[in-house]
């Protein structure tokens, strides 16, 4: 099999996850202190692609090559592909056809996260060389997902998000593909959501006597596009930290695994793993308890927090309940109000500021 490519899909408008995505690509929300793209880019440079291009949106496109810029900083070569409208994942292969040309390649949803990678999986596609192979992972909830029914490992047929699914096993956002599959996305109608479904496309495959196959994956995998998919992801992550304290300590207390990146500071304040502190943040007179990210300058004063995610430039101060389950936008303010302490759940959109009564 010649070099494969690779192709992320980070063209999504992300309305799960607003406010946070009305300002900022939810493919760059991060998760441990990493955007979730990265981890997608690095999933690929691992596995030994070289050369990735990535789908993008007129609104989000330049924060994503700002942020990603060349790929040198991956060991990788990017290329940025801007699709018009987001018309279905058929349709973004369709768009990235200029740059794929008749290469194989693996097709990554730049919101999603595999514990393992995907280098094993690449592995197994290089060596058999189908027309498509699709991940699978059993789910509690398949009819919000792509759904596979098997023969053996042979795909029978898939279904979209149904209403009655043929088995627990949905696709993971990982895909691989011979160059079939531009015959087959063109040969699609598009679906109800007036979308070209990337399932249709694998079942044109499927009908036309192509071979297509499906793997288990193993470990854990996350779809990051709703919070809560989006905290667990975090706690998955945190699980796999190692202690580092590189920041400053005054009068406080690391517990577990914990990373305080150089240039934090720690003023009277319990920290609980597993948790990361970015450089420039000021955690004061607080607790910060597991599962915690604290993005960079960020700042936190007489405040409890569990379990929650705060981005760049963020305030919390003074809060008489404890913050959990929540993601703060990036320079958001909270800070309390008058009244009876209450538990917060909350999710909060860039540059806000809020009383908390």
């Amino acid at each position: 099999m010649e070099q494969l490519k690779g192709l992320i899909l980070s063209g999504g408008k992300g309305t799960r996850l607003r406010p946070i995505t009305h300002t900022s690509a939810k493919q760059l929300v991060p998760v441990a202190n990493k955007p979730v793209l990265f981890y997608g880019i690095e999933s690929l440079a691992a596995a030994g692609i070289k050369e990735v291009g990535i789908i993008i949106a007129p609104e989000t496109g330049g924060e994503i090559r700002e942020a990603a810029g060349d790929g040198s900083q991956f060991g990788v070569a990017i290329t940025y592909i801007e699709q018009d409208e987001p018309r279905g994942l058929a349709h973004a292969v369709l768009t990235a056809e200029p740059f794929l040309g008749d290469s194989p390649f693996v097709m990554y949803l730049g919101d999603n996260l595999l514990r393992d990678g995907i280098s094993d999986l690449v592995d197994a596609f290089r060596e058999s060389e189908p027309d498509a192979l699709i991940l699978l992972t059993q789910v509690p909830d398949p009819s919000e997902f792509g759904v596979a029914e098997l023969d053996g490992e042979r795909v029978v047929r898939l279904v979209e998000k149904p209403k009655d699914p043929p088995s627990d096993l949905a696709l993971v956002g990982v895909y691989m593909f011979g160059p079939a599959v531009f015959d087959a996305a063109r040969a699609i109608d598009p679906s109800w959501r007036d979308e070209l479904e990337i399932t249709d496309a694998i079942q044109w495959l499927i009908d036309s006597g192509k071979r297509v196959e499906s793997r288990l994956v193993r470990g854990w995998w996350k779809d990051t596009g709703h919070l809560e998919d989006m905290l667990e992801a975090n706690r998955l992550v945190l699980e796999d930290i190692e202690r580092r304290i590189d920041g400053e300590l005054v009068d406080s207390r690391v517990e577990g695994r914990v990373v305080v990146e150089q240039g934090a500071r720690l003023e009277r304040s319990l920290i609980r793993g597993p948790a990361v502190i970015g450089s420039g943040s000021t955690i004061a007179d607080s607790y910060i308890g597991p599962y915690t990210s604290i993005a960079p300058k960020v700042t936190v004063s007489g405040s409890e927090i569990e379990h929650s995610i705060l981005l760049s430039g963020s305030r919390v101060t003074d809060l008489a309940a404890r913050m959990e389950a929540s993601l703060l936008g990036r320079n958001a303010t909270l800070a309390r109000g008058d009244g009876l302490p209450k538990t917060l759940r909350l999710i909060v959109g860039d540059n806000s500021e809020i009383a908390i009564p």
